[in-house]
């Protein structure tokens, strides 16, 4: 157990820790297994030392931003949380760095953690990238907004967006309705991506003309896709031969973004994700980069990261007493 005492001299602590301590309060959710404790100028923290000194790095960036910059919002705090480092990016609104592009009535579009903008730099450095994390993690939405902004920056001449609809078989012919009525509920997250990025006129045009396509992956076979920048979500649920398929319709002027989740693969079990074998065999091969995100990147409700974490800590431990099994039966 450590404990850890701050003196705060530099700044008038009511800047610090907010009316009520609402900003104090936003740094005791994030880290729920510290103690933190204020009294006057000194702030106490009490937990393990790993944990306590994460709390007092981040308490210090908020003292260096006051001295600053004369004001600490909210959108700041939650933005040092998710792991800015506003010495050597650009924080603002929650944000890190300059915008992607402005979406819908100008709304700056922004990498919220260091990641995403790691993200944003490995796909200016690749052909090919590999984004993968759990849910919540900007990786999408990201993506879709790179999209959008070679569209408009005219490095490319269309944007293709395809996902598998596992869901569904793939094959769809069941479903009611025409094409576009039975594959929308699959494909509805990257509508949503668009709609925030684009006035509706803009993207109702785009789609009309195909100059965006929204369509599931069992429709890229037997096409080339050139002067395009396309994106394969929930890559996870393709199987190796759906992956090997859509790589190989990749022309020579095309960008490609491929995002999944480990966690949530919705194949029989007795099957491999593609998406695994694919990160395994080409990730040396120069012009395909590959990021892997974490709960530090989830930008949704706050309890969004805590699910991720104890999910993963219960499947580590699944994991251990798996491997325990297997070794006794082997004995």
């Amino acid at each position: 157990m450590s404990e850890i005492i701050l003196n705060i001299t530099d700044v008038d602590p009511i800047d610090l820790y907010g009316q009520h301590n609402a900003k104090l309060n936003i740094l005791k959710e994030a880290y729920p297994e510290v103690t933190i404790t204020s009294r006057g100028n000194n702030i106490k923290l009490t937990g393990e030392k790993k944990h306590t000194q994460t709390v007092k790095g981040k308490l210090e960036t908020m003292v260096r931003i006051i001295k600053q910059k004369q004001v600490l919002d909210k959108e700041t705090i939650n933005a040092i949380i998710a792991g800015a480092n506003p010495f050597n990016t650009e924080v603002g609104n929650g944000h890190i760095g300059s915008a992607i592009l402005h979406g819908r009535n100008g709304k700056p579009i922004k990498a919220r953690t260091q990641n995403q903008k790691k993200m944003i730099d490995l796909s200016e450095e690749n052909d090919v990238l590999f984004a993968i994390g759990p849910a919540g993690t900007g990786k999408t939405y990201t993506a879709v907004a790179l999209a959008v902004r070679a569209l408009k920056n005219r490095l490319v001449k269309k944007i293709i967006l395809t996902r598998p609809a596992v869901e569904a078989g793939e094959s769809l012919g069941f479903l009611p309705g025409d094409l576009k009525e039975k594959i929308d509920p699959y494909l509805r997250p990257l509508y949503d991506a668009l709609e925030d990025m684009l006035p509706a006129e803009k993207l109702e045009h785009f789609m009309s003309t195909r100059i965006i396509e929204v369509a599931p992956l069992a429709y890229m076979r037997g096409r080339t896709l050139d002067h395009a920048f396309i994106i394969l979500d929930e890559a996870q649920n393709t199987t190796s031969a759906q992956i090997k398929m859509f790589l190989t319709r990749l022309g020579p002027s095309a960008k490609c973004i491929i995002t999944g989740d480990l966690s949530q693969i919705d194949l029989p079990r007795s099957q491999r994700s593609g998406l695994h074998t694919a990160v395994d065999i080409l990730q040396s091969i120069k012009g395909i980069g590959t990021l892997y995100l974490n709960a530090d990147d989830v930008v949704r409700h706050k309890l969004v990261k805590d699910i991720i974490r104890a999910y993963e800590k219960n499947g580590e431990e699944w994991r251990k007493k798996q491997l325990a099994k297997h070794k006794k039966e082997e004995e």
